[in-house]
């Protein structure tokens, strides 16, 4: 074993020391994420979002919550405990603002409502922020005492715009409807008086636990973290820290640079938008917002038809391979050129989600006749 392995964390360990020595005073004021679930096993999306919420919600840093064992997820197919932790430390290595803990081992929880009253008892200086996904927010009334956890710290959602409109239509996004912020003022978010609550539409991000189990069929699993991440850089030492006696060995990561500068490429899109009968083009400069991208674009398609058109013309003018989601359906499709990233929508879909607003830019749309697919909004 090398000596960096055996060196002693740089930051205090996440979890409570209980009786003298606490550790309380070390994170009072810090803002902090907290993501939970099974990780079995965790992956690059897990890091996608950990990094969005960083940036978005202006965290000092995030926690991983490995559950022992998920109350809604069945026990068969379950990695061991231990394997699930070590594998998630060695995912969170390639960036040191990402803790991994076993604390609901130690405080014996099973459920998220009791987790989170046992944080804030014991830490109740810090300032918690609940991370979740979409899919968590649809299935949220299922889970024990949700309403609690609305009611205890502020929970920010990330989901891909294919599936934001059934999570925002959910009964637990409708009950607290009027607890929902702006994206534009969410940096904040870990500072408000609960209930209070954020979504974020995210970029695509395809990888999954599901596929990453399927994986490790075919390969070692020393060499599951490639599959993880490719996105930090090589100038940073990551490091972790996990609140039991497993070490990982840190991964960095280049990022290559790919196609042209971000503002010719906002110029190719929009050109290419105009040629094709776009309408209500709007450019977001993201710069200190979030990491996602350095630009936004959104657009209008008169019709589902249009939207697929555009998306079309968009795959065949830019340059190399562009992540696609949302062309199926026709209303809401996010088109993933990297640097920049394009939604393109129907008129009454683009009102409803008005993504504008969410990142506090004024936009109308121009009244037009109705188009050809009538929407009507999940109450």
């Amino acid at each position: 074993m090398s000596d960096n392995s055996r060196a002693a964390p740089p930051h205090p360990s996440p979890l409570p020391r209980w009786g003298r020595g606490g550790a309380l005073g070390a994170i009072t004021g810090r803002r902090i994420g907290l993501l939970g679930g099974s990780f079995n096993p965790a992956h690059g999306g897990h890091l996608h979002i950990s990094r969005m919420a960083l940036t978005c919600l202006d965290l000092d840093e995030v926690w991983w919550l490995v559950s022992p064992q998920n109350p809604l997820k069945p026990a068969k197919g379950m990695a061991p405990f231990a394997e699930r932790l070590m594998q998630a430390a060695v995912v969170a290595a390639t960036d040191r603002r990402i803790r991994v803990s076993d604390i609901e081992t130690r405080l014996g929880t099973s459920y998220t409502a009791d987790t989170l009253a046992a944080l804030c008892r014991h830490f109740s200086r810090a300032r918690f922020v609940w991370l979740m996904g979409g899919d968590n927010l649809r299935q949220f009334p299922h889970w024990k005492r949700w309403q609690s956890i609305f009611r205890t710290i502020p929970i920010a959602v990330f989901d891909r715009p294919s599936t934001a409109r059934t999570a925002l239509a959910g009964a637990a996004a409708q009950r607290f409807g009027r607890e929902r912020v702006a994206t534009s003022v969410a940096r904040g978010l870990a500072t408000m008086e609960p209930p209070a609550w954020a979504f974020f539409p995210t970029r695509l991000d395809p990888r999954s636990a599901t596929a990453i189990r399927a994986a490790r069929t075919r390969q070692k699993a020393e060499d599951l973290a490639r599959l993880t991440d490719s996105e930090a850089s090589t100038d940073v030492t990551p490091e972790i820290e996990i609140s039991g006696p497993l070490t990982a060995t840190p991964r960095s990561h280049k990022r290559k640079a790919k196609g042209p500068p971000p503002a010719e490429l906002v110029r190719q899109i929009i050109e290419v938008l105009e040629d094709g009968k776009a309408e209500g083009i709007v450019t977001i400069d993201l710069a200190g917002k979030t990491t996602i991208a350095d630009y936004m674009v959104i657009a209008t398609g008169r019709s589902a038809r249009q939207v697929h058109a555009l998306t079309d013309h968009l795959e065949q003018a830019l340059p190399g391979h562009l992540s696609v989601e949302g062309r199926t359906q026709g209303d809401w499709v996010l088109i993933d050129a990297g640097d920049v990233i394009v939604h393109l929508f129907r008129p009454e879909i683009r009102t409803y989600y008005n993504l504008e607003k969410m990142w506090g830019v004024e936009f109308a749309e121009p009244e037009t006749e109705p188009a050809d697919e009538p929407f009507t909004a999940v109450q």
